[in-house]
């Protein structure tokens, strides 16, 4: 791995959950080579409302743990 890598993973924990959305965003956008006109708008817009539904409760997150007890049909 890189030091640049390195050093963008080790920075992520002291990000805000709007800037990893954000940086979540920049990163797939610039795997697309062929975007429509609306995509970076549309992502943006997602991406603040979903934070919006985070902060306010109507939403909350999950942990790594929780996501693999869902997707292994076990209850917690």
């Amino acid at each position: 791995m890189s030091e640049t890598f390195k050093l963008a993973i080790e920075s992520l924990s002291k990000l805000s959950a709007h800037e990893k959305a954000l940086i979540a965003h920049c990163l797939i956008t610039s795997l697309d080579q062929h975007q429509d006109d609306n995509v970076d708008q549309a992502w943006a817009e997602l991406a603040e409302r979903r934070y919006r539904e985070l902060e306010t409760g109507k939403a909350r997150g999950l942990s790594w743990e929780e996501i693999k007890r869902q997707v292994k049909g076990e209850d917690g």
